[in-house]
């Protein structure tokens, strides 16, 4: 069965895509018989970056762990079905499944019914379909993503989460959270609950102040990153060390030296939130993480075979000023090591800052190519990011689609080495060149 249209007669009940409020979906949590009371212990996660990343690790240390795990993400790459992980049955092997179109279908016809009309958001209202699906399906745990914010988000009506886990907070989504890092710092620390244990990726000074007088407020445990738990790459290392002790792992699978400070934040969350039984579950969540979507390499599929031959292709949807500082990063890591001539196809949305996310990619990339970003509203016109991305003193021209300037690339920019392309800037154009490329995320 196809989700598809439900979705869509869902996504038509409130005339806003965004409006913060816990009101509406309290109200559809009652006539549900409140399934967030009913869930496996949560781990819940919010931040500006990094939160996708520390969701996936924990998934693959509970899952190496011999733990039932369900996952909640947004947004999506390809299809709707991948913000919903659900544990695998009792004595399967294996780790848990994305939601089949099937139990996605029922579980969404209940609740829509259950709201009988009335307005709610799309996200509200899948996320109540989600945590039906998680109070009903065995687990041992759940690792909880927020969608925008965390005060106000859909994911903050659970109560008393195992851990609250905060990762690196910047400046994003400033006409949602406010337009100061203090006002969104203070949106994200919402998720704290009385006494359940933070553990906060090392932020800036002025953030961590905030996390630290609100966790204090709140009598909960702060395990902050810097202080009360460090990490480091060492020697081609991850070296890790709390109050329990230090820890030698493997380096993240995922690229990008921002990756290290992630794994620290997933493995002192998974060590305050005392759920691994074997030490050696922490090196799973290192080597078997898998995070489609932010430095994705992609070796197979109709991508490379638009791109000049032998090209060295990545994703990645990081879409602020701060993610565009990971990526320059990893980008000139990966330079150093393996250097090729660097292009950047792009695309960004109104809400975001795309003179803050090019200006880390100066002096690195020969030629940016804008593009459009497909299945949104709000996106920047390609002529208009060419120009910011001018203006932050990169060479760059709008083109029409993502295959266009593939084309491009191989007729107009030949190099020897081939060239490294990063289609970047949005995670609706990386979504998009996933289901061109024929390789979705599963």
């Amino acid at each position: 069965m196809d989700a598809g249209p439900i979705l869509e007669r869902l996504n038509a009940l409130h005339p806003k895509r965004i409006d913060l409020s816990l009101g509406r979906l309290e109200r559809l949590l009652e006539r549900l018989d409140h399934p967030e009371k009913r869930l496996p212990p949560v781990i819940h996660i919010a931040g500006t970056n990094g939160k996708g990343s520390v969701t996936a690790m924990l998934r693959a240390m509970l899952e190496a762990d011999g733990k039932r795990a369900h996952v909640y993400i947004s947004p999506h790459l390809v299809a709707f079905n991948e913000r919903i992980r659900l544990a695998a049955p009792a004595g399967e092997e294996g780790g848990g499944r994305l939601v089949s179109d099937a139990a996605l279908s029922e579980v969404l016809e209940r609740v829509e019914a259950a709201n009988a009309g009335e307005p709610i958001t799309f996200f509200e209202i899948t996320t109540a379909a989600a945590f039906v699906l998680f109070a009903e399906t065995p687990a041992d745990a759940v690792v909880l993503e927020t969608g925008l914010g965390g005060r106000l988000d859909a994911t903050n009506v659970v109560e008393k989460p195992l851990a609250a886990v905060l990762t690196s907070i910047g400046i994003d989504h400033i006409g949602f959270l406010g337009p100061t890092l203090g006002e969104i710092t203070m949106e994200k620390t919402g998720i704290i609950k009385r006494g359940v244990p933070v553990v906060s990726a090392p932020q800036k000074e002025a953030v961590a102040a905030i996390i630290e007088r609100e966790a204090g407020r709140r009598r909960a445990p702060l395990h902050l990153g810097g202080m009360d738990w460090t990490v480091s790459a060492e020697n081609g290392r991850l070296v890790f060390q709390d109050e329990g002790g230090l820890v030698d792992l493997p380096l993240p699978r995922l690229a990008g030296r921002h990756q290290v400070v992630n794994a620290g934040t997933a493995i002192a969350a998974a060590r305050v939130a005392g759920v691994l039984d074997h030490p050696s579950s922490l090196e799973a969540g290192m080597t078997e993480v898998d995070w489609p979507g932010r430095m994705h390499r992609i070796t197979k599929g109709r991508l490379l075979d638009w791109a000049s031959p032998d090209a060295d292709l990545w994703l990645d949807g990081g879409h602020n000023a701060d993610a565009g500082e990971a990526v320059a990063a990893a980008l000139a890591d990966l330079e150093d090591r393996v250097p090729r001539p660097l292009f950047l196809i792009c695309g960004m949305l109104t809400t975001k800052d795309p003179a803050g996310y090019f200006r880390h990619f100066a002096g690195l990339v020969r030629h940016v190519f804008t593009v459009d970003v497909p299945m949104s509203d709000s996106a920047i016109a390609p002529a208009a990011l060419a120009e910011a991305a001018s203006e932050a003193g990169l060479s760059a021209e709008p083109v029409t689609s993502l295959r266009t300037a593939l084309r491009l690339l191989t007729e107009n920019w030949r190099y020897e080495p081939p060239p490294r392309i990063v289609i970047c800037g949005s995670l609706y154009l990386v979504g998009d060149a996933l289901a061109q490329n024929g390789t979705p995320p599963v």
